[in-house]
């Protein structure tokens, strides 16, 4: 009796500790939200969201991308990524902005990043082609792109840096400045002013990736992200 009572306590054991992964993924995978009176506002501004996203029927109007004096303002809904065709950068130069997560965290039970494009093909396809370097409130970032599947190029969590500004509290307000840097052979992000991050051309612009480095820029946010932006500029 006693063993079989030891037998039944083991396999529920092994049920709950099967059980807890389950249970924090799930608690970690927050579903995208629609965001009320979404859309883009700002003109000659264009967006997509992912393909997941467009599968399950959400669009840009489910996210909200609006501007106020020379800030924008961006609350997501589903990952979206937004350019204007007009903004086009080639050979060597440099696309920087300033984001500001007023309420860090304030609708996602975990942090997500957001940042800068470059190298837009196709865009708003399915054919789509982009790098983008994107920061994360919580001291890390992470460089991915679509070619025109998803790509990664610092691995699925991204990386810490000190240069990256990190939030003190769920709540708080946190600001980086984030830039993708085209020279010769070499496609850098920096964050607030440092390098976190270097990569040779050809290891992106190549098949599966990138069309080149060449192309639209723009922006892009992670899901469930509120984020203000000011001093989208291109220098070469």
């Amino acid at each position: 009796m006693r063993s079989v009572s030891r037998i039944a306590v083991a396999v529920a054991a092994v049920a709950f500790a099967a059980s807890v992964p389950f249970a924090v993924a799930t608690a970690q995978g927050d579903a995208n939200r629609a965001v009320a009176g979404g859309g883009i506002s700002v003109p000659g501004w264009m967006g997509q969201v992912d393909a997941s996203a467009a599968k399950a029927g959400q669009s840009v109007n489910d996210a909200k991308f609006t501007q106020d004096g020379k800030m924008i303002h961006v609350i997501t809904g589903p990952a979206t990524t937004y350019w204007n065709p007009a903004n086009k950068a080639s050979g060597n130069y440099t696309v920087k902005a300033t984001f500001t997560e007023p309420k860090f965290q304030n609708l996602n039970s975990h942090s997500h990043p957001y940042g800068i494009v470059i190298g837009g093909a196709d865009l708003g396809g399915d054919q789509a082609t982009y790098l983008y370097c994107a920061v994360n409130g919580n001291g890390s970032f992470i460089v991915r792109g679509m070619g025109p599947a998803p790509f990664q190029m610092n691995g699925r969590a991204g990386e810490t840096n000190a240069a990256v500004h990190k939030a003190a509290a769920v709540g708080d307000l946190v600001t980086n400045e984030v830039a993708v840097s085209v020279a010769g052979d070499k496609v850098t992000c920096s964050m607030n002013g440092t390098v976190v991050a270097t990569y040779a051309k050809a290891d992106l612009v190549t098949a599966g990736k990138l069309k080149g480095t060449d192309g639209v820029y723009g922006v892009r946010f992670a899901h469930n992200t509120e984020v203000t932006m000011t001093g989208l500029t291109l220098s070469k």
